[in-house]
């Protein structure tokens, strides 16, 4: 185990490199980036110095877009990437790790929530489903899920905010206070319940647009552990039906599920982009999003690094789920 951990995290290295400059040469070939829209938006009012924007580029490192400045630039920022400097967030004025870290939380916390609500509603549901093939309740899970995955998020997400906010008044629209100014003179469990009571629809989107696919995987792996031949020999000696579906079923189910653990954990942290856009969420998706449109260079490197670092634990983590879930998995070699 010990021997194909370090294997796995020396690949890790070597891939995360790649990653690092295939990112690096996407980010300087941007049409524009931050310092030069904000030169830009300068000269309109006619006190733009040319000067002081090759002096401006210059001091980042983005004066030369040729290859070999490309080159220069990356590793003078891998150098720093190295030693922890993510650098500093030109539209955010804060050092990059520190911009991710003060707005992941609220990230995590929707994602996580909806992660667990998603396990908990999708896998009984997809075992059943499976157990019960053709059936009224295969057929109407079916037609559900599949309509749950076939909406665009933005358009479910604003399909909600019309119904249950503009309409019914049940859900605040967006943000995450309903008044901060009345919110200052509260206690902390009112402002607790009242950005959880902003973050329910969000959570809804989460859950209802990706239980779907995952009732469906289960379904279907459910459907080829019942077919298999120690399946109809535990019926055979006399097992009752619940005993194998519970012991024998569920425990072999699980197993192609752990393939799914690789996304959970940038997920958790990356954020939902859109949805978090749509109801004006404070969230690292929503953060990312706006410092890509901008071209803020130090910012996208960090976080799209942040994310393929989180993938590549993710992965790794899976693959020893597997040894856990399944026995007869050795990750000596």
């Amino acid at each position: 185990m010990v021997k194909y951990v370090i294997k796995r995290l020396l690949l890790a290295i070597l891939i995360l490199f790649g990653v690092s400059v295939i990112l690096y040469t996407l980010v300087r070939l941007m049409p524009t980036n931050f310092i030069e829209n904000q030169f830009y938006a300068t000269a309109g009012s006619g006190n733009a110095d040319p000067a002081r924007l090759e002096q401006m580029l210059a001091y980042y490192g983005l004066e030369d877009d040729s290859f070999w400045g490309i080159i220069k630039g990356y590793f003078g920022w891998l150098g720093k990437f190295l030693t922890g400097d993510m650098g500093v967030s030109f539209k955010y004025q804060d050092k990059v790790q520190n911009v991710i870290f003060k707005n992941m939380g609220i990230s995590f916390g929707i994602s996580f929530v909806s992660l667990i609500l998603q396990l908990v509603i999708a896998i009984p549901l997809g075992i059943k489903c499976a157990v019960n093939q053709y059936g009224k309740l295969d057929y109407t899970v079916t037609f559900f899920t599949m309509v749950g995955i076939s909406f665009p998020t933005f358009f479910f997400a604003n399909l909600l905010i019309k119904w249950l906010s503009v309409d019914l008044g049940w859900f605040p629209s967006g943000g995450l206070y309903s008044n901060i100014s009345y919110l200052k003179d509260t206690s902390d469990w009112i402002r607790f319940w009242d950005q959880m009571w902003h973050l329910i629809l969000p959570m809804f989107v989460l859950v209802i647009l990706s239980v779907g696919s995952l009732v469906r995987y289960t379904r279907t792996n459910t459907l080829e552990v019942l077919n298999a031949d120690y399946i109809r020999t535990a019926r055979a000696k006399g097992l009752s039906e619940n005993k194998v579906i519970y012991k024998h079923v569920f425990r072999n189910t699980l197993i192609p599920l752990v393939t799914t653990l690789a996304g959970t954990l940038p997920g958790l942290f990356g954020g939902a982009m859109i949805t978090e856009t749509v109801f004006d969420l404070p969230g690292i998706g929503s953060i990312a999003y706006a410092a890509m449109r901008e071209g803020d260079i130090p910012f996208i490197m960090g976080y799209n690094m942040f994310i393929a670092i989180l993938t590549v634990i993710g992965i790794l983590l899976t693959d020893i789920m597997y040894s856990v879930v399944d026995p007869r998995v050795k990750l000596g070699k």
